[in-house]
């Protein structure tokens, strides 16, 4: 992995930021947007998933970058759950629910990836140094 010097660099963060965004597209659909509840929860986990990455990264150490980016992971599981939910209450269509939960899943791939090279890296972070 080539070294990275800020968080928006990172393809995981990238990806998330996409996703962000759909999620807000889909939030902001007639329907979906009077179910306030559901559309806080759902931009809620979408911006965890995406803001937790910059936090841990910008902490300097492998070890609460780790942290950081297994709330994100989780804020992405979350966010798959609430597609089911939009889903069965009609405010998305199948298309747009598989489309979502594509990119959630490969967010979710990039940010264990990412999880998964620090675990094995001989790096300890920037406050180590």
């Amino acid at each position: 992995m080539a070294t990275v010097n800020k968080f928006e660099e990172l393809e995981c963060w990238q990806k998330c930021r996409e996703l962000c965004k759909r999620i807000y597209e889909l939030t902001n659909k007639e329907k979906f947007s009077k179910d306030l509840s559901l559309v806080w929860q759902v931009r809620k986990s979408s911006g965890s998933a995406m803001d937790n990455i910059p936090e841990g990264f910008e902490r300097g150490g492998n070890k609460e970058f780790i942290n950081f980016l297994g709330i994100s992971r989780g804020s992405l599981a979350e966010l798959r759950s609430q597609l089911y939910r939009a889903l069965d209450q009609k405010y998305i269509d199948e298309n747009e629910f598989q489309d979502s939960y594509e990119l959630v899943s490969e967010c979710s791939k990039l940010v264990t990836g990412l999880i998964n090279y620090l675990k094995n890296s001989e790096l300890k972070g920037l406050k180590f140094k």
